[in-house]
């Protein structure tokens, strides 16, 4: 089932991509010899209009040909149904669009699969202390179960919230309230400065209690409305961050090799897929905001 939704996942992100490039070169005019999901020798295929739809053997990319993107293909004697309908033809806004909307349709599929898990139900861990780690700050002053209400006055619902006030406070003392069986008690934590590394993999100062969360989860569940603000929002944070990843990559921060390809991909898939439906999804997103990233930069293919 895991290759199964890797090849699925392949598919869908191949489709919405080519899909693009298809829809603006018809719009356009262009004559779209084949539209091909896969590449290599032809399985199925059937020919409506006057473009053929295939189904290719191997399934890890897949491409739209269309008429004259090589200017030797041309043939002047081409019969007037032809004339003018060449990619090579068109304006340069045109074919600037026909370039540019596969990578705009990967961002509309990214948009579209985050706002699909927001409205499936995203969990997010609740802040209840679990195991706490000795000769950190915590030690002191939590115990095992101990719920966090607030810090500083600020409502903590989730996990995240406490962990990002925390993180941000390296040194500095925090009124923590807290909630530990019928008590409500009031405690004064000072994180400790300490040095961990970030996603990239630099050295950055964070402030750290050293406890963990027990696991407890409350599932989100949001109105299409609020879903599909946040699939924009999560698109747009995922976009920023995988640009700056790129600029890092350039200027070795981070090491090439953790680059990957298309068999990378699959795999990841294959594995992801085995964590649950939600976690398919988000994967499926970001590798979507990655192809249309690395398919509107000026570098070869």
């Amino acid at each position: 089932m895991g290759i199964v939704a890797a090849v699925i996942v392949f598919s869908v992100l191949v489709f919405f991509h080519e899909l693009g490039h298809f829809v603006f070169a018809k719009f356009s005019g262009v004559y779209v010899e084949r539209f091909s999901i896969g590449f290599g020798p032809v399985v199925l295929s059937k020919t409506w209009g006057e473009t053929e739809y295939a189904l290719s053997l191997i399934p890890l990319g897949g491409y739209v040909k269309m008429y004259g993107e090589n200017p030797s293909e041309v043939d002047e004697n081409d019969d007037n149904r032809l004339k003018g309908r060449s990619f090579n033809e068109q304006s340069l806004k045109a074919r600037t669009a026909i370039i540019s909307a596969g990578p705009i349709f990967n961002f509309i599929l990214a948009a579209l699969l985050f706002t699909v898990v927001y409205l499936i139900g995203v969990p997010r861990l609740l802040p209840i202390a679990g195991a706490i780690q000795e000769d950190m700050p915590a030690n002191v002053f939590l115990q095992k179960g101990d719920v966090i209400l607030s810090i500083n006055d600020t409502k903590i619902e989730f996990w995240d919230e406490m962990s990002t006030i925390i993180r941000n406070h390296a040194g500095e003392e925090l009124l923590f309230k807290i909630k530990r069986d019928e008590q409500i008690l009031d405690v004064n934590i000072i994180p400790k400065i300490s040095i961990t590394k970030n996603i990239f993999g630099e050295d950055v100062k964070v402030g750290l209690i050293g406890i963990q969360p027990d696991g407890a989860t409350k599932n989100m569940v949001y109105n299409p409305a609020k879903a599909i603000s946040l699939g924009l929002k999560k698109t747009y944070e995922v976009t920023k961050l995988t640009l700056v990843g790129i600029v890092k990559l350039v200027s070795r921060v981070i090491p090439a090799d953790n680059i990957g390809g298309p068999i990378l991909i699959f795999q990841m898939a294959r594995d992801t897929a085995k964590a649950g439906l939600n976690s398919l999804l988000m994967f499926t997103a970001i590798i979507s905001i990655n192809l249309a990233i690395l398919n509107l930069l000026p570098i070869p293919i």
